[in-house]
């Protein structure tokens, strides 16, 4: 077979093939509310606060974030929820109906007057601020003692970035005073006062944790047990936590310098 005969079987193959493939359309909606999507940054966002899969995934995130057990994407379903308000209004007799389970109807009640002592240190990220999650809402709730005392100067003086700040203000603005949280949630909205020790030392964590499921988190208890962690191995760092065992750059650099290296987080605050 020729060069020539070679190049039009090709030709012949490639045309029939872009006959069979179709182009792929951008929606231009969003497939659970029909709102008109916004693209950003090559992305495609719905900004339809009403969302039935946005809110499903908002309240996933609350239930989650406040530790109430049997709140998972089924019962959320089944529940037919549209705020957190109906959430908190829920008696027994009205679970067990969407539930169709007595057992499952008593251990989620049970479970949500357990939450309802949340700190607002737990309080505040659960509702899915964008850019405030553990971290800036302790450092928030360490310089305040309740809710309605978060300003601009309030996050400025607690070290909150401006981007962060304005979600927090933004969402107290649309969402906490419009629809009156504070009464209508059985929250206290209260930060609880957490006693820390003296600084003894500064950590610095690099890579994936295995003793806490976020940095956020490990963060938040070592800074109970009087440790600054700082997110660069600064000139002043006095550990380093690398759980993972990868000999990274910072690990390297830390080892170079004398810097103490720590492969369980737990124990570095066990032997305090």
């Amino acid at each position: 077979m020729t060069n020539a005969q070679n190049f039009y079987i090709i030709y012949y193959i490639f045309e029939r093939e872009k006959e069979r493939v179709k182009p792929i359309l951008q929606p231009t909606t969003c497939p659970s509310c029909d709102s008109m999507l916004e693209r950003v940054n090559d992305l495609l966002y719905c900004y339809n606060k009403s969302c039935p899969a946005q809110w499903d995934k908002k309240l996933q995130h609350f239930a989650t974030s406040l530790k109430i057990k049997g709140l998972g994407p089924a019962t959320i379903t089944k529940l037919q929820l549209e705020s957190f308000q109906e959430l908190y209004e829920l008696t027994v007799a009205e679970i067990e109906q969407r539930l169709g389970s007595a057992r499952l109807a008593e251990k989620l009640f049970q479970e949500l007057n357990n939450s309802k002592n949340a700190s607002l240190q737990t309080l505040l990220p659960a509702f899915a601020i964008p850019l405030f999650g553990r971290s800036a809402s302790q450092k928030l709730c360490d310089s305040i003692s309740h809710i309605e005392e978060i300003t601009e100067k309030s996050c400025t003086e607690a070290g909150i970035g401006p981007k962060a700040s304005m979600n927090i203000l933004n969402w107290l603005e649309d969402e906490y005073y419009p629809q009156r949280l504070a009464d209508t949630l059985p929250f206290s909205w209260t930060a609880e006062k957490v006693e820390r020790k003296p600084t003894i030392g500064v950590v610095c964590i690099t890579g994936k944790l295995k003793t806490y499921p976020t940095k956020a988190h490990a963060q938040e208890v070592l800074s109970r047990y009087g440790y600054v962690v700082k997110s660069s191995l600064t000139k002043d760092c006095t550990h380093l936590v690398n759980e993972s065992g990868i000999e990274s750059a910072k690990t390297q650099t830390a080892r170079e310098r004398g810097v103490l290296i720590i492969n369980n987080v737990k124990e570095l605050i066990e032997e305090n």
